[in-house]
């Protein structure tokens, strides 16, 4: 998956603005084609701190609800899943994302030092 809005970024920079309040996002869309309906996902979008995350998202929204009903029975359960999914900002995968881009690595005693047997 791509990641939507952090071009020419650092990662150093990336940290500090999920610092701030920003994050990752995934949206959903659905579209039906006759009797068949998909469900996906967007690429991860990345939304800085003061940007709606419900507005970034209102292209997959409209997707849905101009292509999304005509599947019976899917079209119209996925179509009003998706919708208010995208609505209540899309799925947070912040924490997912930052430990792929920016793992921490694990903290390892000075030789010499002894450590509490927990």
């Amino acid at each position: 998956m791509n990641i939507v809005g952090i071009e020419r970024m650092t990662v150093q920079q990336v940290s500090e603005a999920v610092a701030k309040g920003g994050r990752f996002v995934i949206y959903q869309y659905c579209f039906s084609v006759l009797v068949m309906s998909f469900k996906r996902a967007s690429d991860i979008h990345f939304v800085q701190a003061g940007e709606s995350a419900a507005m970034k998202g209102a292209s997959f929204t409209a997707i849905s609800l101009l292509a999304g009903w005509w599947g019976i029975p899917w079209g119209p359960i996925w179509t009003l899943m998706t919708v208010f999914k995208n609505l209540g900002g899309g799925t947070d995968v912040t924490r997912q994302v930052m430990a792929s881009i920016a793992p921490t690595e694990p903290v390892v005693a000075a030789p010499g030092l002894r450590q509490a047997p927990f």
